[in-house]
């Protein structure tokens, strides 16, 4: 592999001392930095992308359905605008922080760079565990929340979609609640809507579908022919599941999934259609253990198979400094965001594996969010076969760019997105310059 030619630069990035796990900002920061070095970026710039535009907290109050009040809060950041409006997944958990934002803010304006969309990067987030919602205290939630961002948020500011703990209901929410205030219907607020009131055919399977198109091409570079590659995914929600289906569908062998209970392995294959995807069937990935003979094991063994494909697709910070050694796999495609630690990243390149980032391989739900941005504005629904046949293009011209970038410049897969994403963004600001 190309790999085994490049200078090792491990030294230079691992962090052995900091046993505290990396937040998202960290761990942009850290790429930036290092891919920045790869370019030459104006330092002015580079040190603007360090930092976002605006970090938006509110306070959040909600009537639960017991009459009684509690009080959450909510974080909308905005990382960089300069290609275009903000855009970026909008969730509700516990472990939200102003820091995570952030970096998933950073994060997107790298995807949206490396897609070329005419998008810049946001994320936010509302600190509260969504399972302890019902639908009716999940809805006001949502609409208290728009209120509180509305001056913020907007077809051409700022643009959430579905992330963690939300959905295409949520979004309907979302998108009643802001034009409600604005006196007219706006479906261009925010995508991932269900597709009665503007939502885009194929934008929930986007994601999952990305990453089955990049496993796919990655393949068919280093010369891995499908019907011979073995795979395993952890996570086998909305992203996981989907692109399992697929890479199943196209002649590949999947070994191994998970849900949060567990995985199950067989070596010989699973039969993935079989197995509820967790937004169909919460926890299905551990009744079909019950009803079959394949093997249980747990999450963290599944990062450690001997495949030739590890689709890391549930959680952010799973392959770490502690376990990136023990992985076995030759390829690793970033399904979720930011599953992989700035020191993991270190290993495995020292080792030879892999690894094709998540701001390419999970770009579909953004490509296709801009998809359904543009079928809102122009009020004209596309079919799901003018989505796919967009989304396979797009996605397939953006591996190429990174492609043609790892080749050129003898770097990492990771290295080679950030190249794209940097140099178009750095373009930008210089012709559009600093206010003064």
């Amino acid at each position: 592999m190309a790999s085994d030619q490049r200078p090792s630069t491990v030294g230079d990035q691992r962090d052995p001392s900091n046993a505290e796990p990396e937040t998202a900002l960290e761990t942009a920061r850290r790429q930036l930095s290092r891919a920045g070095s790869n370019l030459e970026i104006d330092d002015a710039i580079h040190e603007r992308l360090r930092h976002p535009t605006a970090v938006h907290e509110v306070t959040v109050p909600l009537e639960r359905d017991d009459g009684s009040v509690e009080v959450f809060t909510g974080y909308r950041a905005q990382h960089d605008s300069v290609r275009g409006p903000y855009k970026g997944g909008l969730r509700y958990h516990p472990a939200v922080t102003r820091d995570e934002c952030v970096g998933l803010a950073m994060w997107m304006t790298w995807k949206c760079a490396v897609m070329d969309l005419p998008f810049g990067g946001a994320k936010g987030g509302i600190v509260v565990d969504p399972k302890s919602l019902s639908d009716d205290e999940k809805e006001r939630l949502t609409r208290r929340f728009t209120q509180e961002m509305r001056r913020v948020i907007g077809p051409t500011r700022d643009i959430p979609a579905p992330d963690m703990g939300t959905d295409p209901q949520t979004m309907a929410w979302l998108m009643d609640a802001y034009s409600m205030q604005e006196d007219e219907t706006i479906p261009g607020v925010v995508t991932g809507k269900p597709p009665a009131i503007g939502g885009s055919e194929g934008r929930e399977r986007a994601p999952g579908r990305s990453v089955a198109i990049v496993t796919r091409e990655t393949c068919a570079y280093y010369e891995y022919p499908l019907s011979e590659t073995t795979v395993a995914i952890q996570g086998f929600g909305s992203v996981g599941a989907n692109a399992a289906r697929l890479l199943e569908e196209w002649g590949a062998t999947v070994v191994a999934v998970s849900d949060v209970n567990g995985a199950v392995y067989d070596p010989e294959g699973l039969d993935v259609g079989a197995i509820p995807s967790h937004d169909e069937e919460p926890e299905a990935v551990t009744r079909y253990a019950e009803e079959t003979d394949v093997a249980r094991l747990s999450n963290a063994d599944l990062l450690e198979l001997d495949v030739d494909v590890l689709v890391p697709a549930a959680v952010g910070n799973v392959l770490t400094e502690d376990n990136a050694d023990a992985v076995d796999a030759d390829i690793v495609v970033e399904g979720a965001n930011g599953p992989t630690t700035f020191a993991a990243d270190a290993i495995l390149e020292e080792r030879g594996i892999e690894v094709i980032p998540d701001i390419l391989a999970n770009a579909g739900g953004v490509t296709v969010s801009y998809f359904e941005w543009l079928q809102d504005i122009n009020r004209r629904r596309w079919s799901l076969e003018q989505v796919h046949e967009e989304l396979e293009s797009e996605m397939v011209t953006a591996w190429n760019a990174v492609r043609e970038e790892v080749e050129q410049r003898d770097v990492t897969w990771r290295d080679g997105a950030y190249v794209v994403a940097l140099s178009r963004i750095a373009e930008a600001h210089e012709i559009r310059g600093l206010w003064p």
